[in-house]
């Protein structure tokens, strides 16, 4: 099929909104229609050349919620017409780290997913002529279409909004974990955000769940 995407054609360049080729589900794979994405600085980092990790030409964006539009042979755990969230850090629920209670960092597909290919070590993405185009962190958000691992979708209610569940994937849980699973705040406590973009006001939502008595936000920027 075609669909359109924001390419990340080289490192430093402005991204190029195009129309791709995106093969369809493989086995074990999941094709999702985006309906919503974030953007992240990661995103931003990684475009801008300064990640000695990024790989290009490739298509960003992993904070993202759509709908299962088509599944792979093998998929069990989602059908067409469910509403998911894509996932960077999977969870094949059978690898040693996913089966440690000290981690949740999946290792199933990661030697894949950091070379910006899908687990079978190829990619769905292509430009029209057929040069190939690299998944980003298995999710790939900056397309109207995307395929990714079954291992890497979460499924979640229908009547949730997808502009508000797509930070899910990242701001969200990085900044409501780092309160409560790394900090570890406890009712009472007081807490002192630095910083409040997407992550910092997520630790403050985190805090607030926490039963934190007084939380400060500190910005250099006023509006915030």
């Amino acid at each position: 099929m075609r669909t359109r995407a924001a390419v990340a054609v080289a490192a430093g360049q402005p991204l190029e909104i195009m129309e791709v080729n995106l093969d369809g589900p493989k086995a074990g794979e999941v094709l999702v229609e985006i309906k919503a994405t974030g953007l992240c600085h990661t995103d931003e980092f990684t475009r801008s050349g300064d990640d000695p990790e990024g790989i290009f030409p490739a298509i960003l964006g992993h904070e993202g919620a759509g709908i299962v539009i088509e599944i792979g042979a093998g998929v069990t755990s989602l059908e067409v017409g469910d509403h998911v969230i894509p996932l960077y850090t999977p969870e094949c629920r059978e690898c040693e780290y996913c089966l440690n209670p000290k981690t949740n960092l999946c290792q199933k597909i990661r030697s894949t997913q950091g070379a910006g290919l899908l687990p079978d070590g190829s990619t769905r993405f292509s430009m029209l002529d057929g040069t190939p185009i690299h998944h980003y962190m298995g999710c790939s958000t900056f397309a109207n279409h995307t395929v990714v691992p079954e291992i890497a979708l979460a499924k979640v209610r229908k009547d949730a909004p997808f502009d508000k569940i797509c930070y899910i994937g990242c701001g969200v849980t990085t900044g409501i974990g780092a309160v409560i699973n790394t900090a570890k705040v406890e009712i009472g406590s007081t807490g002192i955000v630095f910083g409040l973009g997407g992550i910092g006001l997520n630790v403050i939502q985190g805090l607030r769940l926490a039963g934190a008595d007084q939380i400060v936000g500190v910005d250099l920027n006023d509006d915030k």
